[in-house]
C-alpha cells in the first residue's frame, strides 16, 4: 500500500464520518458501546462465566 492509497482512505474515512449528523454519530457511539463485551469476558474469556454458574448453581 502505498502512500496515496493510505491519504486516500483516511481522506475517504473522515469525509464519511464528518458528512453524518452530529445525532447520527453518537447513536452509532452508544450502539457501539452497548455491543462491548464485559470486562471478565474481554480479559479473561468463558472460564469466569463458567465458574459463576457452576458455583451459582449448587
Amino acid at each position: 500500500m502505498s502512500i496515496n492509497d493510505y491519504v486516500k482512505f483516511m481522506t475517504q474515512t473522515a469525509v464519511r464520518h464528518f458528512e453524518k449528523t452530529p445525532q447520527e454519530r453518537k447513536s452509532i457511539k452508544e450502539l457501539r458501546k452497548t455491543e462491548k463485551q464485559s470486562f471478565l469476558f474481554r480479559w479473561f474469556g468463558v472460564i469466569p462465566y463458567a465458574l459463576m454458574f457452576f458455583f451459582k448453581k449448587k
